[in-house]
């Protein structure tokens, strides 16, 4: 029997619990840290259980990978009275190939969930969390083209769309472009809040 997403979630919670409870020890983790200095003013302790982790986290994508065993989560995303269930990539699992299908065959619901959601509210594009820059139809459809999925997000006040590319595990890191990105934008009817997406 394969292990499930849910049951590997549980398993990387049950390990964060015991590590960071002292419950499991790493021998040598500070010479696992090129810096010694570092090593010595971070401790020994607190070095072990960062390694004891990333060591766990490790073999359960391994796990992942060798069984195919989705690194996706679904969440329902609500707003203005509409909700729609949207996958997305759990930031403790890998993702594998069959996760980026997932991804790219719920775009166009979630498009759909989006144009429905906008009608009288205001486009920004997110270029970091204190310069929000106005947009347009226009401009997102050009975005709409060339993301391979979507995600979605919402607060009371605000819709959070997505567009992505590339790796679903790199596309939120500003270091993985061009290769790998996202293009952010908000609607909402005034300006953004500030919560970064």
């Amino acid at each position: 029997m394969t292990y499930t997403t849910e049951q590997l979630l549980t398993f990387l919670d049950q390990e964060l619990r015991a590590t960071w409870q002292g419950e499991r020890l790493l021998l040598s983790s500070d010479q696992r840290l090129d810096h010694p200095a570092i090593a010595r003013a971070i401790g020994a302790d607190k070095l072990s259980k960062v390694f004891a982790l990333q060591d766990f986290r490790a073999q359960i994508h391994d796990y992942q990978r060798q069984h195919g065993v989705s690194g996706l989560v679904w969440h329902t995303c609500e707003f203005q009275g509409q909700s729609l269930r949207v996958p997305e990539c759990h930031p403790q699992l890998a993702a594998i190939p069959a996760d980026k299908l997932t991804l790219m065959a719920a775009k166009p619901a979630i498009l759909e969930f989006w144009r429905r959601a906008i009608p009288g509210l205001r486009l920004w594009r997110v270029v970091n969390a204190g310069d929000p820059q106005p947009l347009t139809l226009a401009q997102v459809g050009e975005w709409v083209a060339q993301g391979e999925w979507a995600e979605l997000a919402a607060t009371r006040s605000e819709l959070y769309l997505s567009l992505c590319w590339g790796d679903p595990k790199e596309c939120h890191c500003d270091w993985a472009r061009p290769a790998s990105g996202c293009e952010k934008i908000i609607a909402t009817l005034g300006e953004p809040s500030g919560i970064k997406v």
